[in-house]
Order: structure tokens, then sequence, then C-alpha cells
């Protein structure tokens, strides 16, 4: 009976323990003291209901804490929306007292609307007050004179709390700074210009206006690296001369080929020409014994052909003799 006794007392110490773990945790009277000793208004009631909406109430009195604190007015009503939307409590209550202390203008709507479109709002009033450096990579423009220049520089940017919501980011601006050194080098009559006076770019990049549209006002453009690349000039006359050569090339191919058939055809018409001449000698014979059968032709009229024959014969054996001690 003893032991049943000792555990049914246990027994009772472990409920009332577990029983009141459940209180506390639906009713969280440490929270409730805290807020009331910081100067903030919220019922049990309020605290135990959150659980039932799904809102951890430690975010929220922390934040109306801290905001009590800092003398900014916060509605519970506004937080647990904010909360229930996806929001970060606590980083839209940190800008708000940042900005506060900063003197900048920021209000809960828009801190909210900030930080439900996916921006950190709290770095953005941090960045309000401590402007960021952005470095850029390697931007390649080239010179008129046909020389490659390889820029680095450096953004100095400012949030612009306004042009949050909507605004085009750092991508956007690095893409617009490339841009305005593109065009600033390319503009540049010589290479020894810009690297003489390389504050020129950050001139002409400024005066463009990149930063219209953007969250951040761009404060200054540095350039911090200046790098000679290739001639892109000499490059280009040489791939210009090389085509122009394979250009000859060609043509020259085909004018050669053009004569070769020339050629060819000539040889052909010669050796067509030399047929008939052949053909036309092998008929000679046959003539002059068809002129013997019928009598038009007589020993001495064919002994005077011959003659001639042989004399004509003759002087093309001399006059080619002569021609080779000419030449």
């Amino acid at each position: 009976m003893g032991v049943i006794d000792a555990l049914g007392t246990w027994g009772v110490i472990v409920g009332v323990i577990v029983l009141l773990f459940i209180i506390l945790y639906f009713i969280p009277i440490g929270l409730w003291f805290s807020a009331l000793v910081s100067g903030v208004r919220i019922s049990l009631l309020q605290l135990f209901l959150m659980r039932f909406r799904k809102v951890p109430p430690g975010i929220i009195v922390r934040a109306l804490i801290e905001g009590t604190k800092a003398g900014i007015s916060l509605h519970r009503n506004d937080l647990e929306a904010h909360y229930l939307a996806g929001g970060h409590v606590a980083n839209v209550v940190h800008a708000l007292v940042s900005a506060s202390k900063a003197n900048i203008e920021l209000t809960f709507k828009m801190a909210t609307a900030i930080d439900l479109a996916g921006r950190d709002v709290f770095e953005a009033v941090q960045m309000s007050v401590n402007p960021k450096v952005i470095n850029t990579p390697p931007v390649t423009a080239v010179a008129k004179d046909g020389i490659q220049l390889i820029a680095k520089a450096r953004v100095t940017v400012r949030a612009n709390i306004k042009q949050l919501v909507g605004g085009a980011g750092e991508e956007t601006v690095l893409a617009r700074v490339g841009e305005g050194i593109v065009s600033s080098i390319g503009s540049s009559h010589s290479h020894k210009a810009v690297l003489e006076n390389p504050d020129s770019i950050s001139r002409v990049v400024l005066e463009k206006g990149l930063d219209a549209g953007t969250a951040f006002e761009i404060l200054s453009i540095d350039i911090a690296d200046m790098d000679i690349g290739k001639n892109i000039g000499a490059v280009l006359q040489i791939d210009q001369a090389e085509a122009d050569k394979n250009i000859a090339q060609a043509k020259a191919e085909e004018r050669r080929a053009m004569a070769v058939a020339l050629e060819q055809e000539m040889i052909a018409k010669a050796q067509e020409a030399r047929a008939k001449v052949i053909e036309a000698e092998v008929q000679v014979p046959l003539a002059i014994s068809e002129a013997f059968k019928s009598g038009n032709l007589g020993i001495m009229d064919y002994m005077k052909y011959k003659n001639i024959m042989a004399d004509t014969s003759m002087r093309d054996s001399i006059a080619g003799e002569e021609k080779k001690k000419e030449e």
C-alpha cells in the first residue's frame, strides 16, 4: 500500500507539472509580465488567442516592446497581420527604429511593403545611413584608335527607400554603369586620353542619370583600375588583309582554271583541224589516182606537182633553220 500511495503521489505531481506547463504555454504569463513592466498594454486573453491564430506571442510582444521603448506607435493587429502574410516582423521593427534614429522618413506601411516585396528593409535603412560600395566586374571597351581598355569601377550607392518597391536592383545599376563606361571609352578619340583622365568616365556616367528607376541612388563612381588590352584595330586590319588575300587567291585560281579550260578547248580545236587536214591529205592521192584514170592528169603534170611540193618543203626547211639561228 505504501508503494502504491507513493506512486500515486508522484503521478499527481507529474500531472500537475504537465498541466502547469500546458497552461504556461497557452497563457504566457512571463511575456505578459515583461510587456507590462515595459509599458506595453496587452491582455492575457490576446496572448492566449495568438496560439490559436498560429502567431508566436514572443515575436509580437518583443516587437511591441522595442517599438514602445523607441517611441514608435505600433499596433498588435498590424504586427499579427504582417506575420501571417509571411513578413519578418522583427526586421520591420528594427528598420523602423533605425530610420527613426537617423531621421529617415519610413512609415510602417512602407516598411511592411518593402519587406513583403522580398527586400531586406533593415539592410536598406542601414544603406541609407552608411552607403554601400559595389565593385563592378571588368568592363571591356574599345576607343576610336582601336585600342582595347579594360576598366574596373567602384560604385558608391545609397538605398532609395521610396523606390525599394518596384525599383531595379544592384544588377541593373551594374549593367547601366558598364554601359556608361563602354559609351564613354568608345567616344574617346584615343585610349591615351582615357588613361590620362579616367575621371572623365565617371563624369559621363553620372551625367547619364543611371540611377533613375532603381532602388539606389548613385553617389559616386570611381575608376579603380584600367588596363590596356588588345589592339583591336590592328587585329581587324590583319583579318581584313587575310580576307582580301583569300579573295584574290580565289579569283586567281578562277582565272587559271578558265585559262586551262580555254587551252584545252584550243588544243581540241587544233586536233580537230589536224584531223581534217589529215583526212584531206588522204584524199589527195585518191584524187590524183582518179585523175590519172580519167586522163585529166598526165605524167608531166604529176612531175611538176612533185617538184613544187619538194621545192616548198625545202624552203620550209631553210626558213626553219634561219629562224633557229636568229633565236
